[in-house]
């Protein structure tokens, strides 16, 4: 098994001990992505809708430096420290995927790196 770990500088440099992402074969892990933006490694902002839509812009820029685009995603995996913010996820998800959409599961939890209020990850697989 050959692992090819994925690094860009166009989303936010790893903040512990992880790769943006591995490859293996065809199939792509990405880390979560927090709203940190590249640049400045500082939260986007306060509000939900900014920040998801940062994680979604980090997310596709670490999919195209594997190869890859946000379609290409299988499967997503949503943290959120207010679950009423569900519904906000769904409006702007909807934004950078289209039908049909890829796997998903979306978690409460108590806090995020950072401060942040949502984390999300993914699994790619190109070529698909």
């Amino acid at each position: 098994m050959t692992k090819t770990i994925i690094s860009t500088p166009h989303a936010p440099a790893a903040i512990g001990t992880y790769s943006q992402a591995v490859k293996v074969g065809n199939q792509v892990w990405l880390s979560g992505q927090i709203p940190l933006v590249p640049e400045t490694m500082q939260l986007v902002g306060e509000g939900i809708e900014a920040q998801v839509h940062q994680v979604f812009k980090n997310l596709a820029s670490v999919a195209d430096a594997a190869g890859g685009t946000l379609s290409d995603v299988v499967k997503f995996n949503v943290s959120l420290t207010d679950l009423g913010h569900f519904s906000k996820v769904n409006e702007i998800m909807a934004q950078y995927v289209a039908e049909p959409y890829p796997a998903r599961a979306a978690v409460g939890v108590a806090s995020l790196p950072r401060g942040a209020l949502v984390e999300i990850e993914a699994v790619m697989v190109l070529g698909a």
